[in-house]
């Protein structure tokens, strides 16, 4: 089957969206959005609201308005995580070249004795060459002008700063399990070993990477899973999500908060995610996997 599908201009959208059973009440106001949000985009904000989703006839009530108020909660809910993961990243960058630096040189994250794996080394390698060589930060291009005749990258304390969550959390899993500063970094951040904390900063990453591109977190399946610790020796949660119930949001922010927590132990991140909630009293927190108790649990107060 070939698609045939042709566009449709705003006023056709509309339309469609009526003849589904979506109640809109101003129609200039959603033309409004509808220039400047694709309908195709707004589509995964009221897959829900359907009843029928094979002929994508909406549920009894289904309005326009609650859309748009979801849209909004889930741009605000990216901007918040943002900021905890940029925290995050941040520690993370610093702990690895303070640490591996000391231990063995400057030049650690080219040493392929450090590393499990060298070819996925040699692709760590390759994207960080990209990023150094794209760089016009002025502490790379004067390093370059400076050390011209020194053909190694800069040192990881210059251009581990160039390197994303992913790329960083991609070197961390990847060194042998034996080198010291692996646990090191892993219990600095209340995660006890080398075991655990590699498939939290995966997931992370890629949250990071959804919030970068302004993808959508609400209602979303996460790829890939999590370990989590047996007796975590910081607050932890007592009503921990079910291995299924892991795709959902709601686990790893609160890992994002276990990690926050030991990095600014006294951090406003609760605060912040309570008064988004209530700020938008009409989401439903089972699409992001909230357990019903969640904010009286000890980790969220």
């Amino acid at each position: 089957m070939l698609y045939d599908k042709t566009p449709l201009s705003i006023d056709q959208q509309i339309e469609k969206l009526k003849e589904r059973g979506l109640e809109i009440k101003n129609e200039e106001v959603a033309k409004k959005y509808l220039s400047h949000i694709s309908y195709y985009r707004l589509s995964g904000y009221w897959w829900s609201m359907q009843e029928d989703k094979s002929n994508h006839k909406f549920k009894a009530n289904s309005t326009f308005e609650n859309v748009i108020r979801i849209y909004n909660f889930d741009a605000d809910l990216r901007l918040l995580l943002f900021d905890v993961i940029e925290k995050i990243e941040i520690s993370l960058r610093t702990k690895l070249i303070y640490q591996l630096s000391h231990d063995y040189s400057p030049w650690w994250f080219q040493d392929t004795n450090l590393f499990k794996d060298t070819p996925a080394l040699i692709k760590s390698l390759e994207k960080i060459r990209e990023e150094v060589d794209r760089s016009k930060d002025t502490f790379i291009k004067e390093h370059k002008k400076q050390y011209k005749y020194d053909l190694r990258f800069p040192p990881s304390w210059k251009t581990l700063e160039l390197s994303s969550l992913g790329g960083l959390s991609k070197l961390y899993g990847n060194l042998k399990n034996t080198i010291p500063a692996k646990d090191q970094i892993a219990n600095d951040f209340g995660a006890v070993n080398h075991t655990f904390l590699p498939s939290w900063l995966q997931l992370i990453s890629q949250i990071r990477n959804l919030c970068a591109h302004h993808s959508r977190l609400w209602n979303k399946n996460l790829p890939g899973t999590v370990k989590l610790l047996p007796k975590p020796p910081n607050q932890w949660i007592v009503d921990v999500p079910k291995q299924h119930e892991f795709q959902r949001l709601y686990i790893h922010i609160c890992l994002m908060k276990y990690l926050l927590n030991t990095i600014i132990p006294k951090n406003d991140f609760s605060v912040k995610l309570k008064a988004l909630m209530d700020q938008y009293d009409n989401i439903d927190p089972n699409a992001l996997g909230f357990k019903e108790n969640w904010r009286s649990e000890a980790l969220w107060e």
